[in-house]
């Protein structure tokens, strides 16, 4: 068999064994290609719908996994059926160090609440199968300051054992004044991890079912209310596809452990097909963090509706952790004044 025949050959079996293969790379290419990101009827462009953003991928790649940005196929069938058993709230037990799924345990406070019927925190990882959300650091750890570090530690202890000179002591989110996961900026949760995105000319809403928080976003080019918000102060303009929104003038912190009011922060919306957006969002606190660092997920349309979330922590709970605290202070009064 000559040389120039088994090179001929050679690459006919390439061709017939990698055909398909590039052909449906190609084909793929090609759709997306063809896909053009709608406008409104005033020209903007149009990311309108209703998404969510659940995942199990998480903000923080686990230290199990670090230096392992992505997963492959097999990896990621069981890390997502490891990580749907531990969190499991059928699962949990306060009375034994098995199965706590990152709940308090009853030394702590912690009580079977509810089941996992009332969770939505999905049950996958994203498409391209990431450890973290988290895309910059590299790591893909929140670079938190030694003193930020120690703060968190503190509070969360706190926290934890009902801690509370005052209501302003407690999260926001036990105040019921702002979602865990509604931001700015939305993060992935255990539940109510949906959002609603409308526009009219000179403004893009998002309704957040988290507290049905809504956020009206001007992005007609007007400067940014010199008054600090619970929510901040957010100003969009388009670069592109892309709706970009800078938040600032916080009056607390925000949805992000351990940030403080002088966050600022930066979002994008991109729409990349009929189904999804790509959200991204930049955080920067020289307060909290070493260096900015930004997360990304999809939000993905969902046909579902959007319900009220009505926060009894704000009703009950709160007063619970006031009077606890009370209780507390007077028995070991008492006992301090026993002989």
């Amino acid at each position: 068999m000559s040389r120039r025949y088994l090179v001929v050959l050679l690459a006919l079996m390439s061709v017939m064994l990698l055909g398909p293969a590039i052909a449906a790379v190609q084909a793929q290419t090609d759709d997306a290609e063809k896909w053009t990101t709608p406008s409104t009827p005033w020209g903007d462009p149009d990311i309108q719908g209703t998404f969510t953003f659940r995942t199990i991928t998480p903000l923080e790649r686990p230290s199990a996994l670090a230096g392992k940005e992505t997963l492959d196929s097999e990896e990621a069938e069981n890390f997502e059926a490891s990580e749907n058993i531990r969190v499991n709230r059928d699962l949990f037990d306060p009375l034994s160090p098995d199965y706590q799924a990152g709940y308090q345990p009853r030394s702590e406070g912690g009580v079977l609440s509810y089941n996992e019927f009332w969770y939505e925190r999905g049950t996958e990882l994203t498409k391209d199968n990431r450890t973290a959300l988290i895309v910059d650091p590299p790591d893909g750890r929140i670079p938190y300051t030694e003193g930020t570090q120690s703060r968190m530690r503190e509070r969360g202890l706190k926290l934890r054992n009902g801690f509370a000179d005052s209501y302003t002591d407690r999260s926001l989110s036990d105040r019921c004044i702002m979602g865990f996961n509604s931001g700015p900026p939305m993060t992935a949760s255990a539940y109510n991890n949906n959002v609603q995105i409308w526009q009219i000319p000179g403004y893009v809403v998002l309704l957040n079912e988290m507290v049905h928080n809504t956020r009206i976003i001007s992005t007609d080019g007007r400067p940014h209310l010199n008054i600090r918000q619970w929510a901040g102060d957010s100003r969009g303009h388009w670069e592109g596809n892309t709706l970009v929104v800078e938040t600032t003038n916080f009056l607390r912190e925000t949805s992000l452990r351990g940030s403080t009011a002088d966050t600022q922060l930066v979002e994008r919306f991109t729409r990349i097909d009929a189904d999804t957006i790509m959200y991204e969002f930049t955080a920067e606190d020289p307060n909290s963090y070493t260096r900015p660092w930004t997360a990304r997920m999809p939000l993905r349309r969902t046909d579902g509706a959007l319900f009220e979330y009505a926060c009894h922590e704000g009703n009950y709970g709160l007063y619970g952790i006031l009077a606890g605290a009370r209780a507390k202070e007077k028995a070991a009064e008492e006992a301090a004044a026993k002989p």
